[in-house]
């Protein structure tokens, strides 16, 4: 199943896309896609309704994020062997595990608002993975089993407040707007790999981002094993599984965005994005 949330923003309403492109209203069957509304118990009773009935949205309007809130968002750092080149750091031993704000929660098609005083506004493509099933000491021949879905990610950072100003890498992460996910909450059933999709960001039209998943240093499973060792994910988690080489911080010269910059991303299979850049109110 394709599983979004469409309408204005605080407003919005759980649908379904269907295998014509049509969106399906799920207002009432549903409270809405987040926490245990996203459980594998509750997608399965999604799947047993008679979806054919479910009324068309003619007009859906705006797309809002795939998940109304998260308990936890977390992301992997420096996941792909490329990536972690161009930044000039040696490739982790373990995952790299830190948290973005969960109020940067943002949608794939909203604007993404550049920061005062920031100067070093980057994207970051990223497969995002998204809990299912409490998960705590979960072997990785067992972690599949514990996601409800993927999602488009776009990981904006801004590179000064994450690396420049100490502490942890959460406050250049966490800005309203950082966290476009979706369009789709995409059901585990319809990725047979996780790590065979190939993903892309482009800037103003020029592909600045184009890798696969089979590149992350750390796959999906090892990943949701991994963090299950130090802390028990619920279902409506999403963790950001880290970006490919083509960000901004990598490039010479180095090149960040400003305010009318356009970064189109997709994920095979879970979607695109589109966001316009800027500038703070």
């Amino acid at each position: 199943m394709k599983l979004l949330r469409y309408g204005p923003a605080g407003s919005e309403k759980p649908g379904l896309l269907d295998s014509n492109g049509q969106v399906r209203d799920l207002s009432g069957k549903v409270p809405d896609l987040a926490g245990a509304g996203v459980s594998s118990e509750a997608l399965d009773r999604i799947r047993a309704l008679d979806l054919d009935s479910l009324p068309i949205v003619a007009e859906p309007g705006r797309i809002g994020s795939c998940l109304a809130s998260v308990p936890n968002f977390f992301c992997i750092g420096l996941n792909y062997a490329k990536h972690a080149a161009e930044t000039g750091a040696e490739p982790p031993k373990e995952p790299i595990v830190f948290s973005k704000a969960s109020s940067a929660l943002s949608g794939p098609y909203d604007p993404v608002i550049i920061p005062p005083n920031s100067v070093k506004t980057d994207w970051e493509v990223e497969l995002g993975i998204v809990i299912g099933r409490e998960t705590l000491y979960v072997g990785e021949a067992d972690a599949h089993g514990h996601v409800a879905g993927y999602c488009t990610i776009n990981d904006v950072s801004e590179r000064a407040f994450q690396i420049e100003m100490g502490g942890q890498w959460i406050k250049g992460k966490s800005a309203p707007t950082f966290g476009p996910i979706g369009p789709w909450l995409v059901t585990v059933d319809e990725v047979p790999d996780p790590q065979k999709l190939g993903l892309s960001l482009s800037l103003n039209g020029e592909i600045v981002q184009d890798s696969n998943t089979d590149d992350m240093i750390f796959g999906v499973a090892e990943i949701v094993s991994y963090m299950s060792r130090f802390m028990k994910l619920v279902p409506g988690d999403i963790i950001a599984t880290g970006t490919p080489s083509g960000v901004g911080m990598g490039m010479k010269p180095q090149r960040f965005l400003r305010p009318g910059d356009v970064m189109e991303l997709t994920v095979e299979g879970l979607g695109s994005q589109r966001q316009e850049a800027i500038a703070a109110v």
